[in-house]
C-alpha cells in the first residue's frame, strides 16, 4: 500500500466517524490553545520588563566600581579592583566591549542670569559618547575633544533652573541653548542672598571659589533615561575643576601614586553579552551596576510564570491525548474485522500500524492548527481590545504595561503544531502496536 492510498484511507475513517474525531480534534485545539496562549503572556511580560527598564536605563551601560577609598586605590597601584588607565585598556580590550570612559563626578551648580540649578557633572572622555549611542534635541550636540568647560545637559536638568530669590517655580524647561552667559561654580551658594542673622566679619572666613563661563552644546533626548538627570563636560576640564574646588576647601590635592577613578562607563555592543561581561569583572575585583542585571531577574520571573502558565496548558494536551488513545483504541473495536481482512489479503502490518499512526497524527496536527489560528486571535484581542483590563490584572505582579501583552514568536508557533502532532502520534503508539498484533483469525471469528 503506498502513502497516497495509505494517507486516502486514514481521510475515510476519520470522516467516517465525524463526531468522535470532532471531540478528539476539540481536545487538541483547546490544549494548544492554553499553552501557546499561556506561553505568549510570559513572552509579553519579557518584552515588558525590558521596554520598562529601557525606558530609565541603557541596557548596553555598565557602570564600573573601585574597591576601597580614592587614598588606598592610589596606594595599591596593581590590586585587583583598582580602576587605573591599565584597567581601563584591559576593559577595552574585553570582548563584546565596544567603549570604555573613566568618569569624574561633582556637583556644581549652573547659573544663567538670576536662574541657578544645582546638578552633578560627570566628566568623561567626549570621543565616547557617540559609541554610546547618545542622541541630543535638534539644534544641539555631543561634546567634543576640543571642548573645556562646555557642557551637555541631561534632558531634565534644564527644567531644575529657577530664581531663588523667588518662592515661584514654573517647571519650564529653560532654553540653556540660547542662554548668552552662563556660569559654573562649585560655590552651592552662588545667585542666593544673605540669609539673616550674616555679618560682614563672616567674609573673612568664607570660601571663594572660581567661577567658570561656560556654554551648553546640546540636550540629551531621551527624557526618562539615567543621563537624563545630570549633566556631561570633558574629564579634563572637570577634573581642573575639582581639583580647584578642593584648594578653596583647603582639602588635600597632593597625588600619592598612580591616577586613579572611582568608577568608569562601560558600553557593550550586545546586550546578551551584558551580563558575562559584569561576571567577569566582578572576577577581576571589581563592582558593576547595570540595568541588565534587573532585566536578568526579572527574566527569572517572568520564565517561572511562564513555566507554571505553560503547565497549565500542558495539562490540557494532557488530556487531549486520553482523548486521542480512547478514540483509537475504540476504533480498533469498531473495526476489528477490517483490520483482520486486511491481514488475511496480506497487507502489510507495518501498513497496518502507520494507518492508525498517521490518523492519530491527522488528529493532532488539525487540532494544532486550529488551536494555533485561535491562539492568534486570543493575542491579538489581548493586545487590542482587552489589551487594559489584562494590564491591570498583569501589574499586580509587576508587568502588564509593555507594547503589547502576548506574544507569539514564530518558533513557538511551528513548535505548538509540531507538539500537537507529536503527541498525536504518541498517544496513537499503543491503539497501532494492538492493531498490529491483533490475531487476523480470532478477529473474523469474533466477528
Amino acid at each position: 500500500m503506498n502513502n497516497r492510498d495509505l494517507i486516502g484511507l486514514c481521510v475515510r475513517n476519520l470522516l467516517r466517524r465525524r463526531t468522535r474525531t470532532l471531540l478528539a480534534v476539540v481536545g487538541v485545539v483547546v490544549g494548544t490553545c492554553a499553552i501557546v496562549v499561556m506561553m505568549s503572556i510570559g513572552f509579553g511580560l519579557t518584552d515588558s520588563y525590558q521596554e520598562q527598564i529601557e525606558s530609565y536605563g541603557n541596557l548596553h551601560m555598565i557602570t564600573v566600581m573601585s574597591n576601597g577609598d580614592g587614598q588606598m586605590m592610589q596606594q595599591m597601584k596593581d590590586a585587583k579592583g583598582v580602576i587605573n588607565d591599565k584597567a581601563l585598556v584591559q576593559m577595552e580590550k574585553m570582548e563584546g566591549v565596544g567603549a570604555v570612559t573613566p568618569v569624574v563626578s561633582e556637583y556644581l551648580v549652573i547659573g544663567v542670569g538670576k536662574k541657578i540649578a544645582q546638578t552633578e557633572v560627570l566628566g568623561i572622555r567626549p570621543e565616547v559618547l557617540e559609541k554610546f549611542n547618545y542622541k541630543v534635541l535638534e539644534g544641539g550636540r555631543l561634546l567634543q575633544p576640543s571642548d573645556k568647560y562646555e557642557i551637555l545637559f541631561g534632558n531634565q536638568v534644564p527644567t531644575w533652573f529657577q530664581d531663588p530669590g523667588s518662592d515661584e517655580w514654573s517647571g519650564e524647561p529653560l532654553d540653556v541653548m540660547s542662554a548668552k552667559k552662563m556660569i559654573i561654580t562649585g560655590d552651592d551658594t552662588y545667585g542666593q542672598k544673605k540669609q539673616n542673622g550674616e555679618s560682614e566679619k563672616d567674609d573673612s572666613d568664607k570660601v571663594v571659589y572660581k567661577e567658570y563661563e561656560t556654554r551648553a552644546v546640546g540636550v540629551l533626548e531621551n527624557p526618562d533615561d539615567d543621563s537624563a538627570y545630570c549633566a556631561y563636560m570633558n574629564i579634563t576640564a572637570l577634573e581642573d575643576i575639582s581639583k580647584e574646588i578642593k584648594k578653596a576647601r583647603k582639602e588635600n590635592t597632593v597625588s600619592s601614586g598612580t591616577k586613579t577613578y572611582e568608577q568608569a562607563l562601560v558600553y557593550v555592543s550586545d546586550i546578551n553579552d551584558s551580563a558575562d561581561i559584569s561576571k567577569q569583572l566582578r572576577e577581576q575585583g571589581f563592582q558593576t551596576s547595570s540595568p541588565s542585571d534587573w532585566l536578568e531577574s526579572m527574566k527569572e520571573t517572568a520564565k517561572m510564570i511562564q513555566g507554571i502558565l505553560g503547565g497549565i496548558g500542558g495539562i490540557s494536551l494532557l488530556v487531549a491525548a486520553l482523548g486521542i488513545t480512547n478514540t483509537m483504541i475504540m476504533s480498533i473495536y469498531e473495526r476489528t474485522k477490517e483490520i483482520g481482512v486486511m491481514k488475511v489479503i496480506g497487507a502489510n502490518l507495518r501498513d497496518i500500524r502507520k494507518m492508525f499512526l498517521l490518523e492519530a497524527g491527522m488528529i493532532g496536527f488539525i487540532g494544532g492548527m486550529v488551536g494555533l489560528l485561535f491562539s492568534l486571535i486570543v493575542s491579538l484581542l489581548m493586545n487590542t481590545v482587552l489589551k487594559d483590563i489584562i494590564s491591570l490584572a498583569l501589574g499586580s505582579i509587576g508587568g502588564g504595561y509593555g507594547s503589547s501583552i502576548s506574544k507569539i514568536p514564530l518558533w513557538l508557533a511551528a513548535a505548538s503544531v509540531a507538539f500537537a502532532t507529536a503527541i498525536g502520534l504518541m498517544a496513537g503508539y499503543y491503539p497501532a502496536k494492538r492493531a498490529m498484533n491483533l490475531s487476523a483469525l480470532e478477529s473474523l471469528k469474533n466477528e
